[in-house]
This record gives C-alpha cells, structure tokens and sequence, in this order.
C-alpha cells in the first residue's frame, strides 16, 4: 500500500528546498515524473492518479511562490511531448501536437495534469529554465543549454531518485572574456 501523505510531505520537501534555493525564478520549469518509481515499481507500470494528485497540488505552490511556469513531459509512448498552458504555448511560440495524454499514453502525472491545468496543450518541446525528474524520466531534452545540477538535501520522494536543475547560458570564450556570471566554484566548467 502506497503511503500517500509520506509522499506528499516529500514533495513538500522539495518544493520548500527549490524555493529556499533561490536558482529558480521565474521561466519554464519541466517536471519528468513517473508515479510508478514512487510508488516503488518500474516505470511504466503502476502509474498512480492519487500520487500525481498530490505531486501537483504541491508543485502548484513552486510555480505560485518561484514564478515558474510548470510544464509535464509525458512518457515516451507521447515522444515525450510536453503538457503546457496555451499561453505558454502562443508566448514560446511552441510547436502543438495531436494528442491528450492518457495514463498508458502520456502517463498518470501528464494525464492529471492536462485534466487539472486551465487551458492545457501538448507541445513537442520546449527549452525551460530548469526541471525536476522524479523517478529518471530523462527531462535533459527539455533543458536550455547549459544545466547545472540543484544539489539540494532531498533524494528522493517515495521510492523514486530525483534530480533538480537550472540551467544558465553557456560561457565562451576564453581567458580574456569577460562574462555576467561566473560559474559556481567545483563545477566542471573551464
């Protein structure tokens, strides 16, 4: 039996860290996330509307609290098409698909969030300003270049892994450049 209100108290977590964080203020936030790994099954198999119900109810309050706009990337049986506001869409100028995600086709997360958000549309892809990834849904294909890992204190919610990331532009030039930001200290950037 699936422990719902551990559940959301994890996600909770998250939320509270991501907005402590501070790295995520506004732009397009993607979330990857299979409701089967945090319910300690294999992607794919046990997708969840209960679980999905409360990753968005919590997630609702980053994106009313960082200013982010929440994107869902549906499962590969949808190429991994992404649920957005239409505004989102007309404001990116995003590419529209045919299709409505369902839980076996799109996944029980992009399904409860296409059933809940106000005006939704499936784009085919999109370029946010950082993401999370519950469960290893592989959201990097939706990232701008240049992502930078969130190492906040959270691993996990339920039994699934998680993974944070902003993303900044990327640095060019060399020795004598001079740039707006400066990399973190310990990245791998040279």
């Amino acid at each position: 039996m699936t422990d719902v209100k551990m559940i959301q108290k994890d996600v909770r977590s998250v939320v509270d860290q991501l907005i402590e964080e501070k790295a995520i203020t506004g732009g397009l936030f993607v979330i990857g996330c299979s409701t089967s790994e945090i319910a300690g099954e294999r992607i794919g198999t046990s997708g969840s509307e209960a679980i999905a119900e409360v990753v968005f109810s919590e997630l609702k309050r980053l994106e009313d609290q960082a200013g982010v706009k929440l994107v869902f990337q549906c499962c590969e049986h949808l190429n991994r098409s992404l649920v957005v506001e239409r505004s989102v869409l007309d404001q990116q100028r995003l590419v529209e698909v045919a299709a409505v995600p369902v839980a076996k086709a799109g996944g029980s997360m992009a399904s409860f969030a296409y059933k809940h958000m106000h005006d939704p549309v499936l784009v085919e892809s999109i370029e946010a300003h950082g993401g999370l990834d519950i469960g290893d849904t592989m959201i990097g294909m939706h990232l701008k270049r240049v992502a930078v890992p969130l190492r906040i204190p959270q691993k996990s919610i339920g039994h699934a892994h998680i993974t944070a990331a902003k993303t900044r532009p990327p640095l060019i030039g060399g020795a004598r450049a001079m740039y707006v930001t400066q990399p973190e200290e310990g990245s791998c950037d040279h």
